[in-house]
């Protein structure tokens, strides 16, 4: 027997099992099948057009019965509101339970900057031999960040720079990564004892890209709001990312940097705010830049590839540390 002949009887032989009669009781009929059992294409986009109809006009009585009974509005499940609480979750600081994780807060390594007793000065460097796109978002980072400065590392490695900073009194120092002609790392490093945080760097919109003016971006000290951080982790990074910023804003100047933390995602945003003349609705314009990060490891002490002690490193293999999808670690 050939191949087309044993293929032909595997094929009738496939049929008639699938033809078996229904045992569980009830039998599909072709009216009640799927619109695809309809031969005819005309009459099959009819009926799902129909089916559609149907179904859209049902949801807006269920929704206008729901307001005429004034019931609550369901919400949505999200992999957000679904989330598993992480153990060190902090709710709310000034609970007594919580008196460690403040006593934690007050001696941690930016505790003198919430103090308000210096100001930070900020360097910003890159990867050797940068591209035009990440030495246009390394300036539109200065432009941000108040008193920072811009410059090339010419070869020397982060160590030697951490020094030189150091001894030029540089509170904090941002290092530009890139890959294939984008910026994709960003390592932020607080002197002069540390953390050294390690992000991945994605989404980059530099201001031309997002169709903005830089003339927009005014030499005002912006507002810095950092949102959703909850987890004793998510709490150092976003005091981190805060003491980048000078802690006395300009509020003339009517800027605005956002730090939302969303599943991990830090989603950055530099907005100019404006009121109404009632002066109780906000409108937003967006400056730029725009750009996402994600923890990848938090250090202690300066950068030190070889023998830094990681205070909490997120795994390069796929799902290594993730137990489930709704576990999030800021």
């Amino acid at each position: 027997m050939s191949d087309s002949e044993n293929t032909k009887e595997e094929m009738k032989i496939k049929e008639e099992n699938d033809l078996k009669p229904s045992t569980s009781g009830s039998v599909l009929f072709p009216t009640e099948a799927k619109f695809s059992n309809i031969k005819n294409k005309q009459v099959r986009v009819q009926q799902f057009q129909k089916t559609k109809r149907e179904l859209k006009k049902a949801k807006k009585e269920v929704k206008k019965q729901r307001i005429r009974e004034n019931a609550p509005k369901k919400t949505p499940h999200t992999i957000e509101s679904l989330r598993i609480k992480d153990e060190t979750t902090v709710t709310n600081l000034n609970d007594e339970e919580n008196e460690l994780i403040r006593d934690d807060l007050e001696n941690d390594e930016f505790s003198d900057f919430y103090r308000q007793s210096y100001e930070p000065k900020v360097l910003i460097t890159y990867a050797d031999n940068p591209m035009r796109k990440t030495r246009i978002f390394g300036r539109e980072m200065t432009r941000i960040i108040p008193n920072s400065k811009a410059l090339y590392r010419n070869r020397s490695g982060v160590k030697k720079i951490v020094k030189s900073a150091i001894a030029k009194e540089y509170t904090d120092i941002i290092v530009i990564n890139e890959n294939r002609k984008e910026p994709d790392g960003l390592l932020v490093i607080h002197l002069p004892n540390g953390p050294t945080a390690h992000f991945k760097l994605s989404n980059v919109f530099i201001t031309t890209e997002l169709r903005k003016s830089h003339k927009l971006i005014t030499s005002h000290r912006p507002e810095v709001v950092l949102n959703n951080f909850t987890t004793r982790l998510g709490l150092t990074v976003g005091r981190m990312l805060g003491a980048l910023f000078h802690y006395d804003p300009e509020f003339v100047g009517q800027r605005a940097v956002t730090f939302h933390n969303q599943r991990d995602f830090i989603f950055f945003r530099h907005y100019r705010y404006g009121f109404d003349e009632e002066g109780k609705k906000a409108r937003l314009k967006e400056l730029g830049p725009r750009f996402t990060l994600k923890l990848k490891s938090l250090q202690k002490g300066t950068f030190d590839s070889k023998y830094g002690q990681y205070e909490w490193i997120k795994d390069g293999r796929r799902h290594a540390m993730e137990t489930s999808r709704r576990k999030f670690d800021l």
